[in-house]
């Protein structure tokens, strides 16, 4: 059964803020009353850290480096908070679903409401969180031996594009969550193709250890060029450090900007119309 038509909202773009806000409040407070669901977000990039510290990190040779475990570490934080934002599109898509499941989308649609607004406030909720999440994950890595090399201004800029590609795909989690029956669907569907997305790219390992085909992919996949990105600005790029011939790989701050940019404005598209025609 299709939902009621919402009245029109009124105000135009200062009314879409306002209802935005509003609904980033009602799901901050709903987190604050949830705590675990921060707790054991932190659990598994934390676990990243120590395991490809301390495991890996003496085995993995890089270019302009050798095998050093120090060296590697610096290497590896880049790509772990990559990583981490971009987890949080499986909980923006589970959220989304269980809303859906409950009605509750369904109550908003009918108030005189901005279209966009139940969905931007999600996203802006998540991505308070995943910024509360980079600064414990940055904390831990400092106590595992990370440490930046260049100025304040460039470092906060390196985490101010990768909270972008986290809320960028925060949008594509909440298309997922308005397409699936229930939020346990949502999050299978947010984590699938998330796996392949973070492994084939330069997070881990360089990609120019990869075979012809997979290191074309990395290189010019959008989360590759925020890791490389987020490397340059805090100066974690190893002295002899070869980067790649791709053009993502040689400018990858326009790079990461430019594909944070597209895919915002795809799937917020995409995830608005999918919401004015959700079904109860």
């Amino acid at each position: 059964m299709v939902a009621p038509a919402a009245p029109l909202a009124k105000g135009g773009i200062r009314q879409s803020v306002s209802d935005s806000l509003i609904i980033a409040k009602r799901n901050l407070i709903r987190m604050l009353r949830i705590p675990e669901v921060v707790i054991f977000g932190l659990i598994q990039p934390i676990m990243f850290v120590v395991l490809f510290s301390y495991v890996f990190g003496g085995s993995i040779n890089l270019p302009g480096a050798g095998i050093d475990a120090g060296a590697y570490r610096e290497f590896l934080m880049g790509g772990i908070f990559a990583q981490t934002v971009t987890f949080a599109t499986a909980g923006a898509g589970a959220g989304i679903a269980e809303d859906m499941h409950k009605g509750l989308v369904d109550r908003f649609r009918s108030l005189p409401m901005a279209r966009g607004a139940v969905l931007t406030g999600r996203t802006l909720a998540d991505m308070v969180q995943t910024a509360l999440t980079l600064v414990v994950l940055a904390l831990v890595a400092v106590l595992v031996g990370w440490r930046t090399h260049e100025n304040l201004l460039k470092v906060l800029a390196g985490f101010a594009l990768l909270l972008l590609l986290g809320y960028a795909f925060t949008w594509i989690g909440a298309l997922i969550g308005l397409s699936v029956r229930s939020p346990e669907a949502a999050t299978s569907g947010g984590l699938v193709w998330l796996f392949p997305l973070t492994f084939i790219s330069n997070a881990f390992v360089p990609s120019q250890n990869m075979p012809s085909l997979l290191q074309h992919v990395a290189e010019w996949n959008p989360f590759s060029a925020t890791v490389q990105a987020s490397r340059e600005l805090f100066g974690n790029i190893p002295p002899g450090y070869p980067t790649p011939d791709a053009w993502p790989m040689q400018h990858p701050v326009l790079a990461s900007l430019l594909w944070s940019v597209v895919i915002i404005a795809l799937f917020r598209t995409l995830a608005v119309r999918k919401y004015k025609s959700a079904t109860a």
